[in-house]
């Protein structure tokens, strides 16, 4: 007989007829006479109960089914007698794939917290908490996919291995075949000359420069992929391994680029809500008892639209009213996450999109407002997590670029190609980076982005 999912089973109108189902026993009661038992297959966080009459299955097998076991059950669809479920299916023959011993099994009916599923990660996708999670980062992919393809964008995979530093902040893992030490020329620094590459490389901190060489050939592209970060930190917002989205579009200037930015989160925030209702429900039963009201909040409501300059005054006068932060505030401080979310939470009640940032606190490919001082950077700010896409209008302009590489310190040599896209043809362009599970975080509730990738890698623990 051919297999049917559990989420296709439950939606079924017709009864008295016969189905197949296959997943894993997430309990398992009943008596001398029948035995229930709630089996889930992943494809929604909805269990089907499977009734188990002693004579129509040998009661031998009954006692191999304990929680954790995988088994297939051929069965009739029917009315169910007891409360949380319409149907139930009786059934007439089931066929044990796996076992699971009841004294090792770990993920018993008890509750588990969030720091102990972390360490048997392999198998916390089979709870509810994880089901509903990784089922919302598959379809909030998707729909970052559709979103970009229905609008234009072309999908451009830009390299993992790079020897290229984006973010000039050098916190990268090397790559390297060197078995031995680092060899040192004469002057003390660090030889490449056998390495594979024949100079330093390493993971990628961003897609973003090999991006808009894109952008400057097919007009409008997108990012979506694993980049690396080598920060020893160990706080809930940070890991070594994440995936960033960053689409890279010409032409577009700083409000075009703002635009893009909320349009496209509202569309993944939309998208969870229309597709992922069972999963947001649990979460929010049990996580965050305000996570749909905010997400239908965020969904429908502008963003509110400021200047740097502007938000540094909300924050002082907050000071000057008694309000306390533990990070001063001052005109060319980089705002931590306290201050964002002051702006946020407590002054707009409403996402915000910061922009026109000092030039002295922003990357070096942004371009120079007329005052000299400022950079049309843009960050777009959350409540309960900060900045959560972060992007510019890009400089285009050769020489104000080569000057700011200059004034940094950063070798041309290494970024000529770079630097080429501004001499043949340059175009003003404009792009974002948006962390996928600062998304994930804020969609689901969670509040450790450990808990929405599967196998998290932190400093000292790359386990699984």
């Amino acid at each position: 007989m051919k297999r049917t999912k559990i989420v296709e089973a439950l939606k079924y109108a017709e009864r008295g007829i016969e189905v197949n189902v296959k997943g894993w026993v997430r309990t398992r009661r009943g008596g001398k006479q029948v035995c229930f038992i709630a089996l889930n297959d992943g494809s929604t966080i909805h269990n089907i109960q499977v009734v188990a009459a002693v004579g129509q299955i040998e009661d031998e097998l009954l006692k191999s089914i304990t929680t954790g076991a995988c088994i297939s059950v051929d069965g009739i669809l029917v009315d169910s007698q007891g409360q949380g479920q319409q149907v139930e299916i009786q059934a007439t023959h089931i066929t044990v794939y796996g076992t699971a011993d009841p004294d090792t099994y770990p993920l018993q009916k008890k509750g588990h917290s969030l720091e102990f599923l972390r360490e048997i990660a392999h198998l916390r996708g089979r709870t509810n908490t994880f089901g509903a999670v990784f089922r919302l980062r598959h379809h909030l992919a998707f729909a970052i996919h559709k979103f970009f393809h229905d609008r234009g964008f072309f999908y451009f995979h830009t390299p993992i291995i790079t020897a290229s530093d984006c973010e000039g902040a050098g916190q990268m893992f090397r790559v390297t075949t060197l078995e031995q030490g680092m060899e040192q020329t004469g002057d003390g620094t660090i030889s490449f000359d056998n390495d594979f590459f024949g100079k330093q490389a390493n993971l990628t901190v961003s897609g973003q420069l090999e991006g808009e060489t894109a952008a400057l050939a097919l007009g409008a592209i997108y990012t979506f992929g694993p980049t690396f970060r080598a920060e020893n930190s160990n706080t809930p917002r940070h890991l070594a391994e994440f995936w960033m989205i960053e689409p890279e579009v010409a032409f577009n200037e700083i409000e075009e680029n703002m635009q893009l930015a909320e349009d496209f989160i509202k569309y993944c925030i939309q998208w969870a809500l229309d597709n992922c209702p069972d999963d947001l429900r649990f979460l929010n039963d049990h996580y965050d008892a305000e996570l749909i009201e905010r997400l239908q909040s965020v969904a429908k409501d502008d963003f509110v639209r400021l200047s740097y300059t502007e938000g540094i005054a909300i924050l002082e006068q907050a000071i000057a009213h008694g309000y306390k932060f533990e990070f001063p505030v001052f005109w060319g401080t980089d705002l931590s996450a306290e201050h964002e979310r002051y702006l946020v939470e407590e002054h707009f009640h409403s996402p915000v999109i910061l922009t026109n940032y000092p030039k002295e606190i922003k990357a070096f490919y942004m371009k120079l407002n007329e005052d000299g001082k400022t950079v049309r950077a843009m960050d777009v700010l959350f409540p309960k997590i900060g900045e959560i896409i972060g992007g510019s209008q890009r400089e285009e302009n050769y020489d104000k670029l080569s000057a700011r590489i200059r004034e940094l310190g950063i070798p041309a040599k290494d970024i000529w190609w770079y630097l080429d896209t501004r001499r043949f043809g340059a175009a003003p362009h404009s792009g974002f980076g948006l962390g996928f599970e600062r998304l994930l975080l804020f969609v689901t509730g969670m509040n450790n982005i450990r808990d929405v990738i599967p196998f998290p890698r932190t400093p000292r623990n790359a386990d699984f």
